[in-house]
């Protein structure tokens, strides 16, 4: 039986802003909570208000490890003003930018789970260049273009350890669905041989790591 979060940590997950529906975050919370058993930090690319963070900090809380999360929390390209997913009330009116870092840090105070979480606030390439720790999970949920999304997979995907998951969000085989670019990274991983599809939910696609290379 899948793994499922506590009624607490379900109720903080939905109050939280974020886009992504409970079927597709409790798919997260499942493969997040089997990666745990390697032992390895989870990390996500893609933070906005922390509302999956919530999901991959209870499961490091719950096995001892860390959940890391990777935003510049300037907005992606659709979130900007005049765009469709674009929330006047995250934009800083002293830079008149775009900030979701305070609305994230509230999200988990509001959770209990700060203490499991390490922010890396900065563009997800620079942090994968200094990055040399192996992950159990990378989950990649940031920009939707093939720039962004592109660099998502080939700045994390070679982390994901023997037997670990990637898991890619909003992946959508219909153009009439959505963007293509995460679809096209996970076509990308499925043809370099190095992952196998485990799942899918909706918009999101679980895969572990069953060969080398990215």
């Amino acid at each position: 039986m899948a793994a499922a979060p506590a009624p607490k940590t379900l109720a903080a997950f939905e109050a939280a802003t974020g886009f992504m529906p409970l079927n597709e975050g409790l798919a997260l919370y499942a493969a997040a909570a089997e990666a745990a058993a390697l032992g390895l930090p989870l990390l996500e690319v893609g933070t906005y208000c922390g509302r999956s963070t919530i999901l991959l900090a209870d499961v490091a809380r719950e096995a001892g490890t860390t959940a890391v999360t990777v935003d510049h929390h300037r907005g992606s390209e659709e979130q900007q003003p005049g765009w469709e997913y674009h929330d006047p009330e995250l934009v800083d009116p002293e830079v008149g930018r775009m900030d979701t870092l305070p609305a994230f840090r509230r999200t988990l105070f509001r959770a209990g789970l700060e203490d499991y979480v390490v922010a890396l606030v900065g563009r997800s390439p620079q942090a994968a260049r200094i990055w040399n720790t192996p992950l159990g999970l990378v989950f990649i949920d940031g920009g939707h273009t093939d720039e962004h999304a592109g660099g998502d997979y080939e700045g994390w995907a070679p982390h994901v350890a023997d037997g670990g998951l990637l898991v890619i969000h909003d992946v959508f085989p219909d153009p009439a669905d959505g963007g293509q670019a995460p679809y096209r990274v996970y076509l990308r991983a499925l043809a370099s041989g190095a992952f196998t599809e485990v799942s899918v939910t909706d918009s999101l696609r679980v895969l572990r790591r069953t060969g080398p290379g990215s």
